[in-house]
């Protein structure tokens, strides 16, 4: 079994506990919609509509989805809630595996590639330094060695919280202070996990809100600058997104998307909205994989985003 690949009792019940805000908009509307119908129809489809648009899954990917359940009800006859959502789950998850790119969450790179860099941009307050806390975490308890590089050299705050990060896991931690260079920090922690032969290199970035030119010029500054220590490095760049806001946490990745290469997603705070549905839009639209979400405070509530149990806590399954 590769790592992180296990989706054990405890999780599901964190991940069901997280997603209850969501669940509940979602499955209790849906309940009401259907209840004395004994077919699914037009009126029906309508609401349903409303219902996935209201949970932030986006017009477009909403309207694939309905598509998908009209083509599947003029075979079949579904009249119960709990028919609905067994359909609802199928065509959504099909959905996903058809539009986003295949990601390896089990980390099988990390067999191949080491250090395995992996670079994180985000906007302030979206719980990017927290999540890389908690990455370094998941990696040092499944016995990989971490490197910490703290980039964001504009914030204080963000320094001094990876830093307590780092002692909490065990990780190495890279820093130059405030108001460095961040391209020298990138560098200095992949020159470091190469000396101690580390696994995983984690680099924060500056979470401030640049034009798209400003942004793109300092986060390909980093790139090239670390790919000097380590070829093809970063392996992965992710963009960690408040998942609370909704429509504007999928903005911010458009955002992204056009000011630099992302091969992931990381959704934070999932626990305290009911805008779940943007995982699935945001998964859906722009292609790129969500590989982790974030279901509360704790360290464990970041999981590795499995796409059935998602899909099965937010329909009550």
């Amino acid at each position: 079994m590769g790592l992180f690949s296990f989706f054990t009792k405890d999780k599901k019940e964190n991940l069901d506990k997280g997603l209850e805000k969501t669940r509940e908009g979602i499955f209790t509307k849906i309940t009401k919609a259907i209840a004395g119908k004994s077919k699914i129809d037009d009126e029906f489809l309508d609401e349903l509509e409303g219902i996935l648009i209201s949970s932030d899954v986006g017009v477009t990917t909403t309207l694939k989805i309905i598509k998908r359940i009209e083509a599947r009800v003029a075979i079949d006859k579904f009249v119960t809630t709990s028919d609905l959502n067994k359909l609802l789950k199928e065509e959504i998850v099909s959905l996903l595996n058809e539009n986003s790119v295949e990601v390896t969450n089990t980390y099988e790179d990390l067999k191949n590639i080491k250090p395995y860099v992996i670079m994180v941009v985000g906007v302030n307050g979206v719980g990017k330094t927290t999540t890389i806390g908690k990455l370094a975490n998941m990696f040092m308890k499944n016995g990989k060695s971490v490197v910490i590089g703290a980039a964001d050299t504009f914030r204080a705050a963000a320094v001094d919280q990876l830093k307590v990060w780092s002692e909490r896991s065990g990780a190495t931690f890279i820093s130059h202070g405030m108001n460095t260079d961040p391209a020298s920090v990138a560098f200095d922690a992949v020159k470091k996990a190469v000396e101690i032969n580390a696994d995983v290199v984690l680099i924060d970035t500056a979470g401030r809100l640049h034009n798209k030119i400003n942004l793109m010029n300092e986060l390909t500054k980093i790139k090239r600058v670390m790919s000097k220590g380590i070829d093809a490095a970063p392996h992965e760049v992710m963009l960690v997104i408040d998942g609370s806001t909704g429509q504007n946490a999928f903005e911010q990745a458009k955002q992204f998307t056009a000011a630099t290469e992302l091969t992931s997603l990381a959704v934070t705070k999932l626990d305290g909205t009911a805008k779940g549905g943007v995982v699935i839009g945001i998964s859906d639209e722009l292609k790129i994989p969500v590989k982790y979400i974030g279901v509360g405070e704790k360290v464990e509530d970041l999981q590795v985003f499995n796409r059935e149990a998602f899909v099965s806590a937010l329909l009550g399954l």
